[in-house]
This record gives C-alpha cells, sequence and structure tokens, in this order.
C-alpha cells in the first residue's frame, strides 16, 4: 500500500509540473552530455599521451661541415667519435631500448617524402643534412640521462627530445580540457538550481495534501519520498539521453568521421564509454536527489 501510494504521488507530481520536469530532463540531459564529453576527451587525451609517448624518441644530430655549435669546432664528426658515440649508446641499455643510425641519403629522402609539395625540396641536398642517432628510451621522462651524456661532446651537434614538443601539444589539450570541464560543471550547477526549483513549485503546490500527512504521524522521509522519486526518475530519463547522445559521438564522430581521416594517432576505445556512461548516471541523479532532499527538507515543514 505505501509503495502504491509512493508510486500513485510520483505520477500526481510529474502531471502537475509536467513543463517542469521536462525542463529538468533537457537540462539534465545537456549538462551530462557535456560533463560525459569532457570526460572523454579527458581519455582521449591519455589515450594520445600513452600512444605518442610510447612512440617518442630522443634524436643526436651529428656535426656535419659548416655546423657552427661550439662541439663541431673540430668540423665533421669523425668515424671514431661516431663509433664511439653509438658503443657509449648502447652502454645505457635498459634505457636505451633501440638505437638506429639515419645516414646523410636516409635524412634526404625523410626529408623529400615529408616536404614532396614544397619547393624547398628541391632546394636541399643529401650533403646538407645531417647524419643522427635515434634513440627509443625505455622511459621516455628520463630523457636528461641521455642529453647530459651526449649534449655539447665533441662530434654532437644537439640533442633532441620530442617529447618536449608533445608536452607543449598536450598542455594545450589540457588547456582546451579545462574549459570543456568548466562548461560542464556550470550547466550542472544550473541542473542542482533547477531541480531545486521544481521540487519548490512540486512542494507549494501539494502543500494542503503534506500537511494532512504531517498531521497525521507520516515521517519526513515517507513525506519526502515521492518528491525524491521525481526529481530522480527525471534526472534518469536525462542521463539515458546524454549517455545516448556520447554513443553517438564514439559511434559516428570519433569511429565513422574521425578516426579514418586521422590514422597517425590512437582513438579511445568503447572501453572508455563504458567508464563514463555510469558515471554520468550517478553524477545526475545523484545531484538531483541531494538538490531535492535539501530542498524539501526547507519546503515541506508545516
Amino acid at each position: 500500500m505505501r509503495l502504491r501510494f509512493v508510486l500513485s504521488e510520483v505520477g500526481v507530481g510529474l502531471r502537475r509540473n509536467l513543463t517542469m520536469t521536462l525542463a529538468v530532463i533537457i537540462t539534465v540531459a545537456v549538462s551530462l552530455a557535456l560533463f560525459g564529453v569532457s570526460l572523454l576527451v579527458r581519455a582521449q587525451v591519455e589515450t594520445m599521451k600513452d600512444y605518442w609517448y610510447d612512440k617518442v624518441q630522443v634524436s643526436i644530430f651529428l656535426c656535419s661541415e659548416g655546423s657552427d655549435a661550439p662541439s663541431c669546432s673540430g668540423g665533421a664528426v669523425t668515424d671514431a667519435q661516431r663509433d664511439q658515440i653509438e658503443a657509449d649508446l648502447n652502454s645505457l641499455k635498459p634505457l636505451v631500448e633501440e638505437v638506429y643510425f639515419e645516414s646523410k641519403q636516409e635524412a634526404y629522402e625523410r626529408f623529400k617524402e615529408q616536404f614532396k609539395n614544397s619547393p624547398i625540396a628541391d632546394t636541399i641536398t643529401p650533403e646538407a643534412m645531417p647524419e643522427s642517432f635515434r634513440v627509443k628510451l625505455s622511459d621516455p621522462s628520463k630523457y636528461q640521462v641521455v642529453a647530459s651524456a651526449f649534449d655539447g661532446r665533441p662530434g654532437v651537434e644537439q640533442v633532441n627530445d620530442q617529447r618536449q614538443i608533445l608536452d607543449r601539444f598536450f598542455q594545450l589539450l589540457g588547456g582546451l580540457q579545462a574549459v570543456a570541464l568548466a562548461i560542464a560543471l556550470s550547466m550542472l550547477v544550473v541542473t542542482v538550481l533547477l531541480t531545486a526549483n521544481t521540487m519548490r513549485v512540486a512542494a507549494f503546490s501539494r502543500r494542503r495534501e503534506t500537511g494532512i500527512m504531517r498531521l497525521v504521524g507520516a515521517s519526513n522521509l515517507y513525506i519526502q519520498l515521492p518528491f525524491l522519486v521525481e526529481a530522480a526518475l527525471a534526472a534518469a530519463v536525462g542521463a539515458v539521453l546524454a549517455i545516448g547522445a556520447l554513443l553517438l559521438v564514439k559511434g559516428v564522430v570519433i569511429d565513422q568521421l574521425v578516426a579514418p581521416n586521422y590514422q597517425f594517432t590512437a582513438f579511445v576505445g568503447w572501453d572508455a564509454i563504458a567508464t563514463i556512461a555510469p558515471i554520468m548516471f550517478i553524477v545526475g541523479v545523484g545531484l538531483a536527489a541531494i538538490a531535492a532532499f535539501f530542498t524539501l527538507r526547507k519546503y515541506l515543514r508545516v
């Protein structure tokens, strides 16, 4: 009987405040969709970091004729210096996973491939390209170990860490992610305020019924329960709509539109959606229930 009464009161409340309930559903759906997208962006950034940092290399460029670095004052790198550098790199294993030597001709071929549509490709000769060692580290964060060992030594023009370039790129992505999260959190605040206002209106419209229930000895929880169920139900519907929108973003935007055109990097998988979707649902329903609970404590006093 009590369950039937609660459900009937929920139905009455939804019919009386249909417009406000629809507003809550739409607001929850929009705010949670933005929240979910911001979490998806965060997961995408982490996926790209894992993908690119795993491929990051340290480039040790050797002196060539015309190099103006102080370490190249003796002219182009000698065979003895080149062999010693390679031996020293191999001595750093297991930190150094792989060592690949790129000759002038190989550097020239790679340059032509990268700039094949640019007029600058026709002005470069193999002799103008520097020799280099491409070093893959087991832990890219320990770049300074290699840099301190080889930077400035005779025969080495400079030591470059690709991770530094990636760090600047991911800092930019992190800033965009923070902006998206800030917008999503502001929308969640709007959801809380709208839910609180809806519960206030619902409590006011049924103040006579709740007053009678209080007079006959009904507990606070029993009086508040229909309102809490209304708020949670509206938020749950909005959360389901938001999760559906997130599934479309993953299935259509990422998998069908973006991923086929940008195959040089990795994209989030469905496991990220499986992790984010429950968070969205719990956050949406939880915030709505909490907002309703604290609002009803004030407006259901008789």
